[in-house]
C-alpha cells in the first residue's frame, strides 16, 4: 500500500515544482499529533483551590474526593467536579445571607416584616424570633449528587439555602412551641439554639445532603410591637420587684449577722450565769452538808455557833443597838451603848 510520503513524492514528480502550501502537507500529521498530545496533557491535570474539594467521577461513577492542590486524572475517562467547602451564613426566617458586615439582614433597614418572624409559644402567646445559621459542605459527594449541578455553584447553594431555611423554620417553630413566652425570651434562649442546631443536623443527615450546621445563634427574640409597651411595663415592674428584693436581701444580710451575734452574746451570758449559779449552789450545798456533819458530831456546840453566826449577820446591819437583861424586872433608863461618856462617837 502506498504511503502518504510516497504519494507526495509521486505527485511532485508529475507536477514539477510544488507550491509552498504543498510543502506544509508533510507537517500536518505531526501538528495534529502534537495538538492531541498537548490536549491530553492539559486534560490530565487539574487544580483544586484552598476553599474547594473535588469529586472525581470515572465513567460517571464516584471514585474519590480529593483535597486542595494539583492532581492528575485520566484524560477523557475521569470527570472532575469541584465543590466549595467554605462556610456560608443565613439570617432567618427569610433566609437572607448573613456572612459579612454588609450582608442583607445585618442592618436595621433590611430586617424582615414582623409578620414573618412571629411564632406561637407554648402558652399561646406570640414572639418575634430571628436567628442566624452558619453551614458548610462536609461531604462533597453527597452534596454533589443531592443538588443539581447544571445551574452552577451559586444555583446549588441557592437550593441548599432553601432546604436549610425550610428545615430551620420547621425545627424552630416546633421548639418555640414547646416553651412559654417568658422562657423563650429569657433563660431558655441558649437551650433552644442548641436543640435547634441538633434537630436541624438530624434532619439534614436523614436527607444525606452532605451539609453540616456549624453554628446557630438567636439574634432577636422580642414581643410583638402591639404588646411591647405593656411588656415594657411588666419588665419595669419585675425589675422594681427584683430591686426591692435585692435591697431586702441586703438588709437581711446586714441584720441577720447582728441578730446572731446578739443571740450568741445572750447565750454566752446565760451559760456563764448558769455556771456561776451552779457553782454557788454547789458551794451552799457543801456548806450545809458540812454544818450537818458538824451538828451530828456536836449538836449543842453547833447549835450555839449557828445562833451566834445568825445574830452576827442580823445585828451587823443595825446602827443603834440596845441590850436588855432578860432577868430585869423593871425598865432601866436607856443605856446608850453607842456613846462614850454620854457623848456620841
Amino acid at each position: 500500500m502506498e504511503s502518504f510520503d510516497d504519494y507526495v513524492r509521486r505527485m511532485r514528480g508529475r507536477r514539477g515544482p510544488s507550491e509552498p502550501w504543498q510543502k506544509l502537507l508533510v507537517y500536518i500529521p505531526w501538528g495534529i499529533g502534537l495538538l492531541l498530545i498537548l490536549g491530553l496533557l492539559f486534560d490530565g491535570s487539574y487544580t483544586v483551590a484552598p476553599h474547594e474539594q473535588a469529586v472525581v467521577l470515572r465513567f460517571g461513577r464516584y471514585r474519590a474526593t480529593v483535597a486542595p492542590g494539583l492532581h492528575v486524572k485520566l484524560p477523557v475517562i475521569d470527570q472532575v467536579m469541584k465543590v466549595s467547602v467554605e462556610e456560608h451564613g443565613l439570617r432567618l426566617p427569610l433566609g437572607s445571607p448573613s456572612s459579612g458586615e454588609n450582608a442583607p439582614g445585618s442592618v436595621e433597614g433590611s430586617r424582615p416584616l414582623e409578620e414573618e418572624t412571629l411564632m406561637l409559644t407554648g402558652d399561646l402567646n406570640t414572639a418575634s424570633v430571628e436567628w442566624t445559621i452558619a453551614w458548610r459542605v462536609t461531604e462533597p459527594s453527597d452534596y454533589l449528587f443531592r443538588f443539581p449541578r447544571d445551574v452552577g455553584d451559586e444555583g446549588a447553594n441557592a437550593f441548599a439555602s432553601e432546604l436549610i431555611t425550610f428545615v430551620a423554620r420547621t425545627v424552630m417553630n416546633r421548639l418555640v412551641g414547646d416553651y412559654s413566652f417568658d422562657e423563650v425570651i429569657g433563660p431558655k434562649r441558649s437551650d433552644i439554639a442548641n436543640e435547634a442546631r441538633a434537630g436541624m443536623q438530624h434532619i439534614l443527615d436523614e436527607y444525606r445532603c452532605g451539609i453540616t450546621v456549624t453554628a446557630l445563634q438567636m439574634q432577636r427574640v422580642v414581643p410583638p410591637d402591639l404588646v411591647k409597651p405593656a411588656f415594657d411595663r411588666v419588665n419595669a415592674s419585675i425589675q422594681e420587684k427584683q430591686k426591692l428584693e435585692n435591697e431586702a436581701e441586703a438588709q437581711r444580710n446586714k441584720l441577720l449577722p447582728e441578730a446572731k451575734a446578739a443571740r450568741d452574746k445572750l447565750i454566752r451570758e446565760a451559760e456563764g450565769y448558769a455556771s456561776r449559779r451552779r457553782a454557788e449552789s454547789q458551794g451552799e450545798i457543801e456548806a450545809l452538808l458540812a454544818k450537818h456533819r458538824a451538828y451530828q458530831r456536836a449538836p449543842e456546840l453547833t447549835r450555839q455557833r449557828l445562833y451566834l453566826e445568825a445574830m452576827q449577820d442580823l445585828l451587823i446591819g443595825i446602827k443603834d443597838k440596845t441590850i436588855i437583861d432578860g432577868d430585869l424586872k423593871q425598865l432601866l433608863p436607856l443605856l446608850n451603848l453607842n456613846t462614850k461618856g454620854g457623848r456620841d462617837q
